[in-house]
């Protein structure tokens, strides 16, 4: 049975259609509108009749995946870069098209996909983290979304890193937009590995331009990469931790450096508690598209459910 996924983003909303084996057969991006909440709502209807005529289905099961939540006491949604804060988006959609869209928090969908055939294919309990210019992270258990009071995914980013692996690599708390200091974001991220390089380094260098001279056996380079492992891997404890699960897959621009995985798990090792056994540390297995599948899979799975 085909499927649709919309993927809300800042920039563009970007509608996928898959086939019955989950693999992408048409795409189409348009500019996400951001100037007020009827005009964004205008473009998501659009990609969501573009995608129900291009399937010729108007049944077509559809899943949305955005970059915040939607609270499951209000259904209304929170997100800091589209204009859907406040508003109940589902209910704006039911009266357009007389039925009801998943929505999912985009690293939610994430974990989703790679719990469902993906990399966590055979785990039980799923975490996905996405580290691109932000940092976030989803959960699956026992192939489930399970229910959550506010509806948040795993808001990692926004936690504090331990001051233990700040003071061992003489790294300041960096401030967040999110209005803190400190937080995981700011020293996992994209953005976060390049302020860090510029810091240990002297000097301003794209990621990939740090990852290249690292695989060119630069030492100053390969140093930069093992710190932001091992911050990356004070994450993972966190969420050990917490959530305890048996399998962590990374999506998101880092997730391509590679043999990020190994590098990650070894500093994972290193930092763990006591005898503790750590999850299987693994990269996306459907890279840039995973989020779009893991919603469309999720929207397909519940119209079966109602049939």
């Amino acid at each position: 049975m085909i499927c649709g996924a919309i993927d809300l983003g800042g920039t563009k909303i970007e509608g996928r259609l898959f086939d019955a084996n989950m693999e992408t057969v048409l795409t189409r991006r348009i500019p996400t509108p951001v100037s007020d909440f009827d005009a964004f709502a205008v473009g998501l209807a659009e990609q969501i009749e573009w995608l129900t005529t291009k399937a010729g289905k108007p049944s077509l099961p559809v899943g949305i995946s955005l970059p915040g939540w939607v609270d499951p006491a209000t259904n209304e949604a929170f997100a800091s870069n589209i204009p859907i804060t406040g508003r109940d988006v589902g209910a704006v959609l039911f009266k357009r098209f007389g039925r009801h869209f998943p929505l999912m928090n985009d690293c939610m969908a994430f974990a989703y996909s790679e719990a469902h055939g993906g990399a966590a294919a055979g785990a039980k309990v799923v975490i996905g983290l996405i580290i691109g210019t932000g940092m976030g992270a989803g959960i699956v258990i026992g192939g489930e979304i399970p229910p959550r009071f506010n509806g948040l995914a795993l808001e990692i980013g926004h936690t504090g890193m331990p001051a233990r692996v700040l003071v061992e690599q003489n790294l300041p708390l960096i401030p967040c937009g999110c209005g803190k200091n400190g937080c995981m974001e700011r020293y996992v991220s994209g953005t976060g590995l390049a302020d860090i390089s510029k810091i240990k380094l002297g000097i301003a260098i794209s990621n990939e331009e740090l990852s290249r001279r690292a695989e060119a056996g630069d030492p100053a380079a390969g140093k930069v990469l093992d710190d932001w492992a091992e911050l990356t891997a004070e994450a993972l404890v966190t969420m050990q931790l917490v959530v305890d699960p048996d399998c962590i897959v990374l999506g998101g621009g880092l997730s391509n450096i590679t043999g990020v995985a190994e590098r990650v798990t070894l500093a994972f090792e290193r930092r763990k508690l006591g005898t503790t056994r750590i999850p299987a540390v693994r990269t996306a297995r459907f890279g840039d598209s995973s989020g779009a599948r893991g919603v469309a899979l999720f929207a397909l799975n519940k119209a079966g459910e109602r049939h």
